[in-house]
């Protein structure tokens, strides 16, 4: 059977989104698109190639006129003036945040260790700006509904026909009796000799990769914690002076991001210990999900 990356899709979209744009997002609906609910005129196409251990497959991304606008307002800190059109700066900006939701995808999918996908690796072969009637001949087409800030946007996704089994429960379609299992990893060697500890196996690290892995186990990494963000412009910046009150897009209520050499692995809550800050955990990966993010920034 083939396995269902649908929640991951929908997860990554919402959570790369949300991460860039500084907006609470989430998806609240995916199906096929039956040509109703767009009427912008133009929407940028984004092609990306992902490769899996027996599949190599193409994913259109088509982002509306509003979505693409508001995208690129919100990359921005919401500042200056919202665009009614869509020029090169916005295609550049949607081009970004569609490699990085590729990426997300990329780093979710290698943690699960899916048999019949093995690893996954992402390119983007390039974006154009393209009139919207192009979304009612595309075959394989789902809308995206987002919900950001109580407004409703949408983005379309477009699958080749061999890879809508994999999104089963968004596209409806069952897997063949034809999938294949991609190569299994080797497990890690057991203990050593002399009382060393074996690296435990995880499916996206093979033999060599786990013994190698074992003498960077006493590496220094950088644990930091990110109070908040946002995009102010450089003449802001500049006009800065001792006193400012600088105010960030994180509400006090929320919890902060933990970040290891700058890669997010989870999230937390500040709290004191002996007059010293500290951080209480409360969302975090498994010991898999942590290497490969790491490993993957």
């Amino acid at each position: 059977m083939a396995s269902d990356l649908s929640q991951i899709l929908k997860d990554e979209i919402a959570n790369t989104l949300e991460q860039l744009l500084s907006k609470k997002t989430t998806v609240v609906e995916a199906l096929l698109h039956d040509g109703e609910g767009c009427t912008s005129e133009q929407c940028i196409v984004v092609d990306a190639k992902f490769e899996f251990a027996n599949i190599s497959t193409v994913w259109k991304f088509f982002i509306p006129t509003k979505a693409a606008t508001k995208f690129e307002y919100f990359m921005l800190g919401g500042m200056g003036d919202l665009k009614d059109n869509i020029d090169d700066e916005i295609a550049d900006a949607v081009n970004e945040i569609v490699s990085n939701i590729s990426g997300s995808i990329c780093t979710s999918v290698n943690a699960q260790g899916f048999a019949d996908l093995g690893n996954v690796k992402f390119e983007i072969l390039g974006n154009e700006i393209s009139e919207a009637n192009i979304l009612k001949a595309t075959p394989n087409l789902y809308k995206f509904v987002l919900e950001m800030d109580d407004e409703k946007l949408l983005v379309f996704v477009s699958f080749e026909d061999e890879f809508l089994q994999y999104f089963g429960s968004i596209t409806g379609v069952e897997a063949s009796d034809e999938v294949v299992q991609a190569p299994v990893a080797a497990a890690a060697k057991p203990a050593m000799a002399g009382g060393a500890t074996a690296m435990p196996s995880h499916p996206m690290i093979d033999e060599d990769a786990a013994e190698n892995l074992k003498l960077l186990m006493g590496i220094k990494l950088k644990l930091s914690v990110r109070l908040g963000t946002r995009i102010f412009l450089l003449k802001d910046i500049l006009r800065w002076d001792v006193g400012e009150i600088i105010e960030l897009e994180q509400m006090v209520n929320e919890p902060l991001d933990i970040l290891v050499n700058g890669v997010k692995i989870g999230e937390g809550e500040a709290v004191i210990v002996e007059n010293k800050f500290g951080l209480k955990i409360r969302s975090i990966g498994d010991e898999a999900s942590r290497l490969n993010h790491i490993k993957m920034g």
